[in-house]
């Protein structure tokens, strides 16, 4: 395979995973503070299957159309109010948990191994996205804690494993077709 048709490639899964976050954003439960949506599980499929440079790359084009106004966020939202707003940490902390994802890509490691990665990754989007929220809120950590994370544990517990689940089955045939 030429390295035009990497590239294109490399393009083609990267848009399908931005995409996919956007998507995943729409199915949702909302709350008060910050909706319970699939994106996080999206987002983990991403970097266990793209690895880091590729999946910080798509999740970043997600960001980017969001910012510029596209209804790619949450409840078909976008622009840079959303963005830059209370629950914008936890976006941006999406790049961070498809980077620590992605460290694991293309290994053939255990399937627990992998939720493993997926949990750090989860642990790094909740720490930037509280501090981010903690800041523009002035709430006290218990507090927004208790908004913004522990009612997601058992969703986001839930995803990893069905994230690992489908990554698993997901990979060989990906890497036949030379996507990963």
């Amino acid at each position: 395979m030429d390295r035009h048709q990497q590239t294109t490639r490399d393009i083609a899964i990267m848009a399908f995973f931005a995409a996919l976050t956007a998507i995943c954003s729409q199915i949702q439960i909302p709350l008060p503070y910050v909706p319970i949506n699939l994106a996080l599980f999206a987002v983990h499929l991403c970097g266990i299957l793209l690895g880091s440079r590729r999946a910080v790359i798509a999740e970043t084009v997600y960001l980017l159309l969001g910012l510029i106004g596209l209804p790619v966020f949450t409840a078909l939202t976008g622009g840079p109010g959303v963005l830059l707003g209370k629950t914008g940490g936890y976006l941006i902390g999406y790049l961070l948990c498809a980077f620590v994802d992605g460290q694991v890509a293309g290994r053939n490691i255990p399937l627990w191994r992998m939720a493993l990665q997926m949990l750090v990754g989860t642990t790094a989007c909740y720490l930037f996205g509280t501090l981010w929220f903690i800041f523009l809120t002035k709430m006290s950590l218990m507090l927004s804690l208790s908004y913004c994370v522990i009612p997601f544990i058992p969703g986001d517990l839930i995803k990893i494993g069905l994230a690992a689940l489908l990554a698993g089955r997901l990979a060989p045939h990906l890497r036949r077709y030379r996507f990963i």
